[in-house]
């Protein structure tokens, strides 16, 4: 950052208070239990979010990316405290709300809101547009200046909806429109920081840059912090400033955009990043390094020991299947957990010994 804030333009003690993470969260943990019998005895549990560690600075957007059933849905109720956490630490403005009960939450609701991933279950089809949008006011107490119609109406034309569609209903609009409207009620309080779950998944293509550029535009105008969670890695890389890979409940590389797209460090990132189609006319002859991961990802209710990745990577070793690798920053802002990390030297060169399993992946595939 420079001596000067290019948000607000002031100096010196407004910096250092923008430097401090909006958002922190250490050894965030969510099991959910899983019960049988008369009794209800609980017999296990998935471990759905077990154990991460990560922050989000003001006015950035963190992306979140993973195969489905890696925990990065779950981590975004956690964040919004939709889900009571198991363990683990969630700080918002220096503030724990790791367990603040419904009323100890209701001041926060206004600085953090979710916008969720299916635009046609998370809006009430009995209710018009007007009654869905002011709710948040109506629950808060709030009584906006020019009345609650004139603001919603604002908020319609600020997402780029007509102020006349305040008396239609849910049905009357398409997907892009219904996501729109979710967007319009996440703003209606003026957050701080939202929480995008998979926002642009549930629509058409031709619909999804629309609505990505929309909140682009809405982070510039109204100095958004945004924590996007995604499996489209296109979409991720550009929207993101930093983006965090998750893998079976937990993150296994941490990293600014650049760097990870550019030199990816963790073996399951440079698989995701070789699976994006790249569409360039001058490249279609080209081979194309396509890294072919076999099996499937592992029951969250009973993990891999060491490294949870070791049963699909190719570069597996006995230490990968014994000992967990810590997050650690191995590059300037680049944080990886892999005892065998790519672009970069190794950090177990003594074990050489490969692990041999019916799922490990296969070598990188060229494919033409």
């Amino acid at each position: 950052m420079s001596e000067t804030d290019t948000r607000t333009g002031t100096k010196g003690e407004k910096v250092s208070e923008d430097e401090k993470p909006l958002l922190k969260v250490e050894g965030l943990v969510k099991h959910f239990p899983i019960k049988k019998g008369l009794l209800q005895r609980q017999v296990g549990a998935v471990k759905a979010v077990d154990g991460i560690d990560f922050e989000v600075r003001r006015g950035e957007t963190l992306g979140v990316v993973g195969e489905s059933g890696c925990g990065k849905s779950t981590m975004g109720r956690l964040i919004t405290r939709l889900l009571e956490p198991s363990g683990g630490k969630i700080e918002f403005d220096g503030t724990d709300i790791t367990h603040l009960n419904t009323a100890g939450m209701r001041p926060l609701r206004r600085d953090v809101q979710m916008i969720f991933q299916d635009p046609y279950g998370s809006l009430n089809p009995r209710h018009t547009i007007g009654t869905i949008v002011s709710a948040p006011f109506r629950l808060q107490g709030v009584e906006p200046e020019g009345g609650v119609k004139k603001e919603v109406q604002r908020l319609l034309e600020l997402v780029g909806l007509s102020p006349e569609h305040y008396n239609r209903y849910p049905h009357e609009f398409s997907g892009g429109q219904r996501q729109r409207i979710g967007i319009a009620r996440a703003l209606a309080l003026k957050p701080r920081m939202v929480v995008a779950d998979e926002p642009v998944s549930a629509l058409d293509v031709s619909i999804q840059a629309q609505v990505v550029n929309l909140m682009d535009d809405l982070q510039d105008e109204l100095g958004l912090t945004y924590v996007i969670i995604a499996h489209d890695l296109s979409v991720v890389r550009h929207v993101s400033d930093r983006i965090a890979v998750m893998y079976l409940g937990k993150i296994v590389e941490l990293a600014d955009r650049d760097s990870l797209y550019a030199a990816p460090m963790h073996p399951y990132t440079k698989a995701l990043l070789s699976a994006v189609p790249i569409p360039d006319p001058r490249r279609r002859g080209a081979k194309s390094e396509r890294i072919l991961l076999k099996g499937d990802v592992p029951s969250p209710i009973a993990p891999p020991s060491g490294c949870r990745f070791h049963t699909r990577c190719w570069k597996a070793t006995e230490i990968c299947k014994t000992t967990e690798p810590p997050l650690a920053e191995l590059k300037p802002g680049q944080r990886v957990a892999c005892h065998h990390p790519e672009n970069f030297e190794d950090q177990q060169p003594q074990d050489t010994k490969a692990v041999k399993t019916e799922a490990t992946a296969e070598a990188p595939a060229k494919e033409k």
